[in-house]
Formats: C-alpha cells, structure tokens, sequence
C-alpha cells in the first residue's frame, strides 16, 4: 500500500474524475444523511457506478475500504468474509464499500482492476492501493492498520455510529464447517494454499459428491497459482513463447482472476487447436477446472464447451 510514514502523499494510478459528478443515490450510504435521517450507515455497504461519488464525500470524514469483486471469482469470495470481519472489529473507524465490478463496468474501468480481489482505499477522496488477491487475515489487520495510521495524518478520524446488538441470542450464527473444509478455511487464512489443497482434496475422497469441496479445491488452486505471480513477466513469456503451455495456462489463469473470462477461454481453445494430440490434455484438463470456477450454466461456460467438443470431434 502508499507509504504510511508521515508526511507521506495519498497517490495512486487511480483516475476517479469521472465519477465525482454522479447524482448520488437516496440509498447511497453517506454518513451526514444517514445521521440527518436518524439512521446510522452500514459498515459494510454495496457500492454502484451510480453511487460513489457518495463514497467519496464519506471518504472525506471515515476512510473507506474498497472491496472489487465478482461472483464467480473464488478467491473473493476467500478475502470478502475477512475483510467484513475486520472492518466490524474496528468498530466504525473503517467502513467497507464493496463493488461488482461485472455491475459497475465503470468503476472497474476507473480503478484499473485488472486482477480481482482488488483492494483500494480511499482518504479525502484520493486512492491508495492496498492489495490485489486474497491474502490472510493477519495481513489484512496489518495493512487496516497502516491504513488508520495514514489516515490520522492526513486529517480523516471520524467514525461511523454502531449499533450494539441487544441481544446476543437474536444474532445468526454461521453453521459449522465440516472438519477437513474447515481445515482448508483455516489454512486459507494463513496462507497456507498447500494444506488447504490437501484438506479439499481428502474431503472429495470421502465424499466424490462434496461439490463444495470441489469448488473450493479449484478455488484454491487458481489462487495457489496466481497469488505470487508478476503477470508483467507472466503475460511476456507467454507472447514470446505462443506454443509454450505453461507460459499460456500462467496468462489465463491471470485473465480468470481478473474477470476476463472469455479471453482466458479463448486463448486455451486457440492453443488446443493448434496443439498436437498427445500435447492437449493440460489444456483440456485446466479448461474443464476453469469451467468449473465459472459455472456450467454461465453463457461464456457454455459456448465454450461448444467449442472445446467441436475440437475434440
């Protein structure tokens, strides 16, 4: 993230300009509106192309954390729930904005989200980076601090009113994992992917139909894979090297991670047709994994197992 020594600039290759103008919603969750209303703001709130520049003006008095995500991305879905949990620790000192960046085209664009999870902050209106790709939750609190600290210097302390709940018994409870997956959740957290592979991969030989087990396995593994990767570097070995199938499995699993479906999928069937036989099968085998990470019933899924069949027929 931006240096957090003092005196330090807020920057970032971030241009927000064009969504400072928008109308705001009457949902938008700024908080002198909430507090007009007699209504406190949620912690943790969507946020939309036509919204933000809410999120801004709220940025001015409380520093917002922006979470830019997807719903078929495995690895959010990992980060979003720390995140969430993180920001409710620290009791309205943060608050959390979290954007669909398949909804808000427009805010993806502007925060340049070439890879998701991406997560951005935002001080007095100006972005700083923070992390791109789920990382655990004791890196999480070590950057939310680091965020505070940058904050403080630069004039943002406000917080945001919480309610206390009233009773603990109204409270939803999460339902208990089972034992392996909650194994693989907490080696997740850690960041230890290996284990977690191994935890998901027991569970599927207990159980050949645990299909969450089977979505986390491949979850995991797309995260394993992209989570230390330069894709600078990634993406010029694979231009150099066009027949090199590691060099493009490495590509696509980055455009995978960062919402570019159709050209992970485009790219992989391209070189399947131009592979010889005994060469396809680490293609065909990471297409049918990155199908699954989608979603069978998703249309890009779909036209691309056409294509795929019509290759091997």
């Amino acid at each position: 993230m931006t240096d957090p020594t003092p005196g330090a600039v807020l920057r970032g290759a971030v241009d927000l300009s064009s969504l400072r103008s928008r109308p705001a919603a009457a949902s938008a969750p700024a908080a002198s509106d909430a507090a007009a209303a007699g209504a406190e703001p949620s912690l943790v709130f969507d946020a939309t192309d036509e919204t933000f520049g809410q999120v801004l003006e709220l940025s001015r008095s409380v520093p917002v954390v922006v979470d830019l995500w997807a719903e078929w991305c495995g690895p959010c879905k990992q980060l979003s729930p720390i995140l969430e949990k993180v920001v409710t620790e620290l009791a309205g000192r943060v608050v959390l904005a979290k954007v669909d960046v398949d909804a808000n085209p427009q805010l993806a664009q502007g925060f340049r989200a070439q890879s998701i999870p991406m997560v951005v902050a935002l001080i007095a209106g100006q972005p700083v980076p923070l992390f791109t790709g789920a990382v655990p939750e004791a890196q999480v609190r070590e950057v939310f601090g680091q965020l505070l600290q940058l904050a403080a210097q630069h004039g943002v302390t406000g917080t945001v009113p919480v309610s206390e709940p009233t009773d603990d018994a109204e409270q939803p409870h999460e339902p208990e994992l089972p034992p392996l997956h909650q194994a693989a959740f907490d080696a997740i957290e850690a960041g230890d992917y290996a284990s977690a592979i191994s935890a998901y991969e027991a569970a599927l030989a207990e159980n050949p139909r645990d299909e969450d087990a089977r979505a986390g396995l491949g979850q995991v593994r797309l995260l394993a894979r992209v989570q230390e990767a330069d894709p600078g570097a990634v993406r010029a070995a694979a231009a150099a090297s066009p027949l090199d199938v590691t060099a493009q499995l490495a590509v696509a699993d980055l455009d995978i991670a960062g919402g570019h479906v159709d050209d992970a999928f485009d790219r992989l069937l391209e070189l399947f047709a131009l592979l010889p036989g005994d060469d396809r099968a680490p293609v065909r085998e990471r297409l049918l994994e990155l199908f699954g990470l989608v979603g069978d019933a998703d249309g890009r899924v779909i036209r691309a197992r056409g294509r795929l069949a019509s290759l091997l027929f």
